[in-house]
């Protein structure tokens, strides 16, 4: 892995990018997409020991397959919420367990729902010496095969099957033993984290309300945005982190076995946002029973205490304003970090710079004036799209300076942008004449 994250002398080893942010004193540049979301799960089906992805289309006509369940299962639920906005996950079975079998065939994923697969076999109608072999998932079929004995039969999305298997005309034999694994602990959630530091995502999600698992979570994100580089925000429930890379989600969800399941829509949410957009007064159009039992007080409260919140607005739900958990303003970070656009957009700038220098520049390009012209108009060439759909106003490409570092090898970058918000506040004064 390359180096990044943030400095405070030219004193980096590894060659890679380093990024600061700070606020200014008050008296290929292509742009990268958004969507990606990462979630540790616990499911009935799934793979077992990885990360997989998930596309919105491949979730929607293949559910059954990946997560065991039609799109339509009300176990799914909370997976619809999450691709509502997100276009893609990265998803990690936390609860893994023992595989289902019989004496024909073994499931190719642990969990309870594999004790709902079955073989019927029966004799082929056109050639008795062969037998159709169907897979039956519930009271779908999902698999068939005509074969004269089980070492033809080829594996298939849901089993695997034992070739020195005696095959026999059967109405259903099913597949028993699949469990679930009896608890989750810090172990799996570490280790859905250790294996996400590989993959790039805009917004990762804890679904746990446990305290040791949450802080977890909010201290692999400020080792990963501050030392590593890796700009994203994750979501948490009910816990405030003073950070601008955690949003600390404050409503919980009537009437379900997990009441931060928020989480699911709140994370797709934050992924799929536009960079020069908000997601401030966004209806909830999930599938969940939000609590918005708060007065006015409370809701103003909830804001200046960072807690990204949910109201009721007529007949819907709709979130309160897009902000993150950061509260103690400085002079080097004042209340625009706590602005989830604004995070957006650095953010941005952070991944699509990097990835920019890392690929292009990095071992390729001298670092002598031309070398460094070209890098400049790279970076004022991506400033410029980025204002093109206002992300950010008022650039002044002088205000992009690249200058050599301390060392041969090293360049610095000094830079300055403003980032746009969308509209929160009104103020009118009516004059009656």
């Amino acid at each position: 892995m390359l180096g990044g994250g943030t400095f405070l002398t030219q004193n980096k080893v590894l060659p890679g990018s380093y990024i600061n942010f700070i606020s200014a004193s008050r008296a290929s540049a292509n742009l990268s997409d958004r969507g990606y979301g990462a979630l540790g799960l616990e499911l009935d089906w799934g793979v077992d020991g990885d990360i997989f992805t998930v596309e919105s289309a491949d979730f929607q006509k293949e559910s059954l397959k990946i997560f065991g369940y039609d799109y339509s299962h009300s176990k799914l639920k909370g997976l619809r919420d999450f691709f509502k906005n997100a276009k893609t996950g990265y998803f990690f079975r936390l609860n893994s367990g023992q595989k289902a079998a019989s004496i024909y065939a073994t499931a190719k994923c642990s969990g309870t729902r594999g004790n709902d697969l079955k073989n019927v076999i029966n004799a082929n109608v056109d050639d008795p010496a062969k037998f159709d072999v169907h897979t039956y998932l519930g009271t779908t079929n999902v698999d068939t095969q005509t074969v004269a004995s089980a070492s033809e039969l080829q594996p298939n999305d849901y089993v695997t099957f034992i070739p020195t298997a005696t095959l026999a005309v059967t109405a259903g034999t099913p597949l028993t033993g699949g469990t679930n694994a009896a608890s989750v602990t810090g172990t799996e959630y570490q280790t859905f984290l250790d294996k996400s530091e590989s993959y790039f995502f805009n917004t990762l999600g804890c679904l746990s309300t446990t305290a040791e698992i949450i802080d977890l979570f909010i201290q692999y994100t400020k080792r990963m945005r501050d030392e590593v580089g890796a700009k994203f925000q994750t979501v948490v429930y009910r816990t405030q982190a003073d950070f601008e890379g955690i949003i600390n989600l404050e409503n919980k969800v009537i009437g379900e076995d997990n009441e931060a399941s928020l989480i699911y829509w709140t994370t797709g949410a934050s992924a799929g946002c536009p960079v020069n957009k908000s997601n401030t007064n966004k209806r909830y159009d999930g599938e969940f029973a939000v609590d918005v039992d708060y007065k006015q007080t409370a809701l103003a409260n909830g804001l200046k205490e960072g807690k990204f919140m949910f109201h009721k607005v007529g007949d819907e739900v709709r979130v309160l304003e897009d902000i993150n958990s950061f509260t103690t303003f400085t002079d080097e970070k004042n209340v625009d970090f706590s602005s989830n656009q604004t995070i957006r957009v650095l953010d941005q700038i952070a991944n699509d710079i990097a990835v920019l220098f890392n690929t292009k520049y990095l071992g390729n390009v001298p670092n002598d004036a031309a070398g460094r012209i070209s890098f400049w108009n790279d970076v004022v060439k991506h400033h410029q799209e980025l204002q093109k759909i206002r992300g950010i106003e008022d650039f002044v490409a002088d205000n992009v300076v690249v200058a050599k570092g301390g060392t041969k090898k090293s360049v610095v970058v000094s830079d300055a942008v403003t980032p746009t918000n969308a509209m929160a506040q009104l103020y009118m004064t009516v004059v009656v004449n």
